[in-house]
């Protein structure tokens, strides 16, 4: 699920931009929807903060001390990842605006054809090789941005995807999914995949590998998949700082 929010001063253009998103996702069926509309931009920034965020379009002038260009600089500063979109008649703007990553310009008055255009080319470029999202399966539309997994468990016929905020089912196997992984994911169970990037601890003693510094959000070492795991684990960037043999999970 891809979660888009807008920010825009003028009320009825904020209602008619989500009614013409909403109106695309159900068109082109597309797993997606508006989580948070607001004119306030703090509003808007608290919210980024808080949940999970996707696509954000931005009005340039928020008729408020921030303005678009400064909610983008200040998204930036925490979420480098964000697709920024910006809705504006002041397009004498674009170029600095390019330097906060955009995405694209919707120009006012808002037209049903640019929105679609500009939408359907961001969920191709989210579908492309080597993006950072994973499509969950053949009949399940349901995009996951990879780094927001913390491991996937094989529950017998499911795949289960722990992430930072919620996890996620679908019928397929680890021989599907493994091909399409970035380097960062690596098996280390018979039934678990490991993202590097989000390991907090690693207890070889017990083997259990620990995230988030959380003693509930964990997965196991294998006996079959123990010397490969730990030799890539300590060799993956700065990890080998974060191998402590304590008490964390005695």
């Amino acid at each position: 699920m891809l979660n888009f929010v807008i920010c825009d001063d003028n009320l009825s253009v904020l209602n008619k931009l989500q009614k013409m998103l909403e109106s695309l996702f159900i068109t082109h069926d597309k797993n997606a929807q508006v989580s948070f509309v607001s004119a306030n931009p703090r509003e808007i920034l608290k919210f980024i903060r808080d949940n999970e965020t996707n696509v954000v379009i931005l009005d340039i002038d928020l008729k408020s001390e921030i303005s678009g260009l400064d909610l983008a600089r200040l998204i930036r500063k925490f979420n480098k990842k964000i697709y920024i979109i910006f809705s504006t008649a002041h397009l004498e703007f674009m170029l600095v605006a390019y330097k906060y990553k955009t995405f694209d310009f919707l120009p006012k008055p808002l037209t049903f054809e640019k929105l679609e255009e500009t939408v359907l080319r961001l969920f191709d470029d989210i579908s492309t090789p080597n993006n950072r999202y994973i499509k969950l399966g053949d009949k399940d539309n349901t995009l996951i941005n990879q780094d927001s997994i913390n491991f996937i468990h094989k529950n017998k016929m499911k795949l289960v995807f722990h992430t930072d905020t919620k996890d996620y089912e679908t019928y397929s196997s680890f021989s599907k999914i493994e091909d399409i992984l970035p380097d960062n994911f690596i098996r280390c169970h018979k039934s678990y995949i490991a993202n590097l990037d989000k390991i907090s601890n690693v207890v070889s003693s017990s083997n259990m590998i620990y995230f988030d510094n959380s003693i509930d959000n964990k997965c196991y070492i294998g006996p079959k998949y123990k010397n490969n795991f730990m030799e890539v684990f300590n060799n993956y960037g700065n990890f080998t700082k974060l191998l402590e043999f304590n008490n964390y999970a005695e």
